[in-house]
């Protein structure tokens, strides 16, 4: 009974994420794609079910199943073979899928990234139901089962890890979706750039807890000496990581400066195409690994599934680039904006060079006939010169305003993360033992660290000497009451904040970065009616004003 209803429960998905493609732009849109949800959701419950229940009549159970796996490895054991994690691919994504359509919102990209994003799901779920089809049942029943392989069986992360990486990787499909919507309509701006910076920082937390989680694991079961053996699955996941690293980096410069929009578009569509790559290679079973699958007739359609979605996307971005303004671009100097493309420019380099490791010896079996291996020298010698370009980077940005900064107060920023490295490489380096190269990542990243301490209590101090004594004070004529909200009307507050952001994105924002700074007057808002901007206990004049008052505490401003 199990097996008939997975695979209506397949097709059911795969219908109604085509309907949901076709008829997002109208009111129908979202019935659909709750109905591809839901046909994901029992995917998903179906063979749970048969695996709890130990109904060795469907294959997949047979297989993976086993009467002696304690319940907790029982229900893991769906996505530790090929077809199991097919359908976990399937319901993380229309969640992500879900989640996207949810709400109301005016952005003109919406309806085409909701497209894009429902057609990914089409492609998933017709892929399952055609090449890994986990609902095959079996002509003779056994009585028991294997179970999941003993490595998958022996540790807890087998539960948590594998879900981790699945949502981080169905997750970078939003932002991928938003670039192509922002490369059809041209609507890239940076009001715009919330929506894409938001999805990618959900699909980045549990990307980036799921490597670490796997690397630990890695450590503590294959006994490789290290967290990372640059085995071609693992650089399958960190290469992504990278990308989407360097876009929500980029994305907070084009979100403050308005730049990088071109980039970001490049970037967005690049880590999910990263992903499909990956997991080509996991599935395909092209590279020998102990965390890929075996080979099977999914590796081919992935291997189309990705050809086809590079084809249409580089196409569309050497079409429709020209489209996305450049915005008013990055600001000379030596500034935040300045090393923010820096460290774009080290998180590429990285995931190239890691991407041409992995890839170079399938090209050169397939050109050549002859297997070749790329190993760990390889990787240790192209990837240490970045890497600790980045960690000093993490030191420096932090402590450096998006404006040219004071060198002198540069200087003194500085002094502590300086001191913090020179300290840690001084005493490792008096204990001897360590190689240059660990000393000097060592000493990197703890000068990363105070760095990071130093802004953060700089923003503290900031935020509790400066935003919450600032007031603001609106000072009338004697003999006239000051204005009052009418019933309807938007509170002061909200229109001074949206008079506020307007200024700021059409370049005239107002006031200086550091709250030190006395009290400053402001332009005529009204016949005779002055606005002053005064900070409690440090800058309150202790002249008197005429006329009445009304006083109320404002957002804080940045600090620099």
């Amino acid at each position: 009974m199990i097996c008939p209803l997975g695979m209506i429960a397949l097709a059911t998905g795969a219908v109604a994420s085509v309907v949901a493609v076709l008829s997002w732009p109208r009111p129908a849109r979202r019935r659909t794609a709750r109905a591809a949800t839901g046909a994901a959701l029992a995917a998903f419950a179906l063979p749970e079910t048969a695996l709890l229940t130990r109904d060795f009549q469907v294959e997949f159970v047979a297989l993976h199943g086993g009467r002696d796996v304690s319940p907790y490895y029982t229900v893991a054991s769906l996505w530790s073979a090929l077809e199991g994690s097919m359908v976990l691919w399937i319901l993380v994504l229309t969640g992500f899928a879900f989640a996207a359509g949810h709400g109301q919102g005016d952005d003109p990209r919406r309806p085409i990234a909701m497209a894009v994003i429902m057609l990914v799901c089409a492609c998933f779920f017709a892929l399952t139901l055609l090449a890994a089809n986990p609902f095959q049942p079996v002509a003779v029943a056994p009585a028991d089962g294997p179970g999941p392989n003993p490595l998958l069986r022996g540790h807890p992360l087998m539960g948590v890890h594998p879900l981790l990486l699945y949502i981080g990787y169905a997750g970078l499909v939003v932002p991928f979706a938003y670039g192509v919507a922002s490369l059809l309509t041209g609507e890239c701006g940076r009001d715009r750039v919330r929506v894409m910076r938001r999805w990618t920082m959900i699909a980045w937390i549990p990307l980036t807890a799921g490597i670490v989680l796997g690397a630990w694991w890695s450590y503590g079961v294959l006994g490789w000496g290290g967290y990372w053996g640059w085995d071609p699955v693992e650089n399958a996941s960190i290469i992504p990581w990278f990308v989407a690293t360097a876009l929500l980096h980029s994305l907070m410069v084009q979100e403050r400066r308005g730049g990088l929009r071109r980039w970001n578009v490049s970037l967005a569509v690049a880590a999910f195409l990263l992903v499909l790559m990956g997991t080509f290679l996991t599935r395909s079973g092209a590279v020998a690994s102990v965390h890929s699958f075996t080979r099977s007739a999914v590796g081919p359609a992935l291997l189309g599934l990705l050809t086809a979605a590079l084809v249409a996307t580089g196409g569309l971005l050497a079409w429709r680039a020209d489209r996305s303004r450049a915005g008013a671009g990055l600001r000379p100097g030596f500034s935040r904006d300045l090393l923010f493309l820096v460290n774009n420019v080290l998180f590429v380099t990285l995931a190239f060079t890691v991407l041409v490791g992995t890839l170079a010896p399938l090209a050169m079996e397939a050109a050549r006939g002859t297997p070749v291996t790329v190993g760990r020298p390889y990787f240790d010698r192209m990837t240490a010169p970045p890497a600790l370009a980045l960690l000093a980077l993490m030191a420096v940005a932090p402590l450096l305003p998006w404006a040219r900064p004071d060198p002198r107060r540069l200087i003194r920023r500085l002094r502590l993360p300086v001191a913090v490295g020179a300290g840690t490489v001084t005493a490792l380096g008096w204990g001897g033992g360590y190689p240059p190269l660990p000393l000097a990542a060592f000493g990197l990243g703890t000068s990363a660290l105070a760095g990071i301490a130093a802004r953060v209590s700089e923003m503290t101090w900031c935020h509790a000497r400066c935003g919450r004594t600032r007031t603001r004070t609106t000072a009338t004529p004697a003999g006239r009451a000051p204005p009052r909200r009418r019933a309807g009307w938007p509170r002061a507050g909200t229109v001074r904040s949206a008079t506020r952001r307007r200024r700021r994105a059409a370049g005239r924002s107002r006031g200086r970065p550091c709250a030190r700074a006395g009290s400053r007057s402001t332009p005529r808002t009204g016949p005779g009616r002055r606005r002053r901007v005064r900070r409690a206990a440090t800058c309150r004049s202790p002249g008197r004003r005429r006329g009445r008052s009304s006083r109320r505490v404002v957002a804080p401003r940045s600090c620099g």
